[in-house]
């Protein structure tokens, strides 16, 4: 059976349109392919209105917007759920009470691509985007653009349409969040080829500080994998992946280090942690099969990630940073020590909202590293005052960042204005908020977005 044929007439609910393109695609490949068609969302139909458009010339598609209904639940062949739809979720258990398949996009793409097709997963609280990217340029310089793809979670590409392109032999790079995870765990299906680069603490407030929850869904990277398949790891997560899931791993498993990168190899990216991301992308270039050499050169092209200590520009002697990617204090401490020669020149932008973290040990680098402190309003931001300035952080020895040298903000326009007023020549202005950016942000791009844009206004 075709794709089309398992598509054609099929009543599908689809929960979640959203914003930022995965979902439309999702939508247009099914509404192409005769699908009977319920979408809904929670969001309304002016907060929808842009992706609306996109959809609006197909006919056999129903929304439901502002408010799902459990009707919509019942009595259909499938549901779409998109990434972030709640673990305790009503309409998926009423779904599943009627014996409804729940399916993601990117777990449906796995279970339907041809027979041949070659599936590598990336999976890690960090690291994960860094190392998908790199591996799909080092595997489309040895086997060529036609043949390699990329899919999972990336910005505005939906990895269900994929099905119109792939064919034996090609390569299919993905991205796997924690939560396009919990779409391979129902389909007990892992890719063949999986990477794991790191396991911090993230996602709290969906987990609902639950660790071991986030841990178990971050595993079905390799959980239902078969002896043929392999995991590949960066020594952080094969430490935690050995401490929770002894008996999980039932293919070959292999420790990644930042020497099985050739020392004279060259790269452009910062920090000690990148090199673990290069090894990790190389060594698994090569169980598929490509050349070093080849390799090599594709590595000293990658220029990085935007939103990933991304350098946009430098003026007057200062140098500007997005690393709006970093939502995790975790991601913070990285980026700063990734730029440790600038201890005490660092103005930093962050802030924002919650995600259940703690923010103590980000508060003692920040206190120690970074001259002047922007942040944006938000619960996030408002654990971060009451920590910085408490005793066990005080009580250090003496640090850079005075207390006058803090500020809060409800706009990145204001933030971006006293940071450059704090700077000097030498000096770095850095977004790296440590926090998701709801609230002050439609999401993490908007942010990034906004900032480039006033960088490259100076």
């Amino acid at each position: 059976m075709t794709y089309k044929d398992f598509f054609k007439n099929k009543k599908i609910t689809v929960m979640g349109l959203g914003l930022l393109g995965r979902g439309i695609g999702v939508v247009k490949f099914l509404a192409k392919n005769s699908a009977d068609l319920i979408v809904t969302d929670l969001k309304t139909k002016e907060q929808l209105s842009s992706s609306l458009k996109k959809l609006a010339v197909f006919k056999n598609i129903k929304y439901v917007l502002g408010e799902h209904r459990l009707e919509d639940f019942r009595n259909r062949d499938m549901v779409i759920k998109a990434a972030g739809v709640p673990l305790d979720s009503p309409f998926i258990a009423e779904a599943k009470k009627n014996k409804i398949p729940i399916e993601m996009d990117a777990s449906l793409f796995a279970k339907l691509a041809p027979t041949g097709v070659k599936i590598i997963g990336v999976t890690g609280t960090r690291g994960k985007s860094m190392v998908t990217h790199l591996l799909y340029e080092i595997l489309k310089e040895n086997f060529g653009s036609s043949k390699v793809h990329l899919g999972g979670n990336v910005r505005g590409i939906a990895t269900l349409p994929l099905l119109k392109k792939v064919k034996p032999g090609d390569f299919v790079v993905m991205e796997l969040d924690s939560w396009q995870l919990q779409g391979f765990g129902e389909s007990r299906l892992s890719p063949p080829v999986s990477l794991f680069t790191t396991f911090l603490s993230d996602h709290q407030n969906y987990y609902k500080n639950s660790m071991e929850q986030y841990f178990a869904d971050k595993a079905n990277i390799y959980r239902w994998q078969t002896k043929d398949g392999i995991l590949l790891a960066r020594p952080q997560a094969v430490k935690i992946i050995k401490e929770k899931d002894k008996a999980g791993i039932k293919g070959r498993f292999k420790v990644v280090k930042k020497s099985d990168l050739p020392a004279n190899w060259k790269h452009n990216l910062l920090g000690e942690h990148n090199l673990e991301n290069i090894a990790l992308a190389l060594s698994a270039a090569r169980e598929l099969g490509a050349l070093d050499k080849v390799s090599k050169k594709a590595i000293a092209a990658f220029p990085g990630l935007p939103g990933r200590l991304e350098f946009i520009k430098e003026k007057g002697g200062i140098k500007y940073y997005n690393d709006t990617n970093a939502t995790t204090p975790d991601a913070v401490l990285v980026a700063l020590a990734a730029l440790k020669k600038y201890k005490g020149k660092i103005i930093l932008l962050g802030g924002g909202a919650d995600k259940n973290l703690d923010y103590a040990t980000y508060a003692k680098a920040v206190r120690q590293n970074v001259k002047a402190l922007a942040l944006f309003r938000g619960t996030a931001t408002d654990k971060i005052l009451e920590v910085l300035w408490s005793r066990s952080v005080l009580g250090r020895s003496r640090t850079d960042l005075d207390q006058n040298k803090v500020e809060v903000f409800d706009n990145i326009r204001e933030a971006f204005a006293w940071a450059k007023a704090q700077a000097k020549r030498g000096d770095i202005i850095l977004l790296s908020p440590g926090a998701a950016s709801f609230g002050v942000f439609k999401n993490e791009y908007d942010r990034g977005d906004q900032f480039n844009k006033l960088v490259k206004r100076i």
